[in-house]
C-alpha cells in the first residue's frame, strides 16, 4: 500500500445543504453529474459528501448514536490571518467555532470549528509545514 490518502468522505445529514455550505466557501464541485454524492478536488486529495444513512449502509455499520467519531479534518492555512479569516467565514455560514484560534506550544496558530453536520475541522497555520502552489502540504523529513 502506498503512503497516501486519496479521498475523505463525510456522511452528511442533508447532501444539498452540505454541498451548498462548501460551495459558499468557494469550493468548486467536481463531477457534478454524479447523483447522490458531491466531490471536491482538494489539492492532491478528493473530498466527498455522501448521505450519512447511505454511508452507514455502505460500510455495513449500525447507527449507534455515540456522537463524536474521533476524527478531525485539518485545513492548513498559509498565514495566521488566513486562519482567522476562515473561522470568520465558516461562522457566517452557520458553522460553530468550537475553539477560537490561538498560538500553540509548537509555534503554530490554530482553531477548530464544527461544520453544519457536526464534523470537527482544525484550521491551522504551521510554520513547519510548507504548502505548495496547489495547497498540498509538504511535510518535512
Amino acid at each position: 500500500m502506498e503512503q497516501r490518502i486519496s479521498l475523505v468522505t463525510l456522511g452528511v445529514t442533508d447532501l444539498m445543504r452540505s454541498t451548498a455550505f462548501f460551495e459558499a466557501l468557494g469550493w468548486k464541485r467536481s463531477m457534478k453529474e454524479a447523483e447522490g454524492v458531491s466531490f471536491f478536488q482538494c489539492g492532491s486529495i478528493a473530498f466527498g459528501l455522501f448521505p450519512r444513512a447511505d454511508l452507514i449502509k455502505d460500510i455495513g455499520l449500525q447507527e449507534d448514536g455515540t456522537g463524536f467519531g474521533g476524527i478531525a479534518i485539518a485545513y492548513n492555512a498559509r498565514t495566521k490571518q488566513e486562519v482567522d479569516a476562515v473561522l470568520d467565514e465558516v461562522r457566517s455560514l452557520g458553522a460553530e467555532v468550537v475553539k477560537s484560534a490561538k498560538e500553540t506550544f509548537w509555534g503554530g496558530y490554530t482553531g477548530y470549528f464544527q461544520d453544519i453536520d457536526g464534523y470537527i475541522w482544525e484550521v491551522a497555520w504551521n510554520p513547519g509545514f510548507k504548502l505548495d502552489d496547489a495547497g498540498a502540504v509538504e511535510l518535512p523529513d
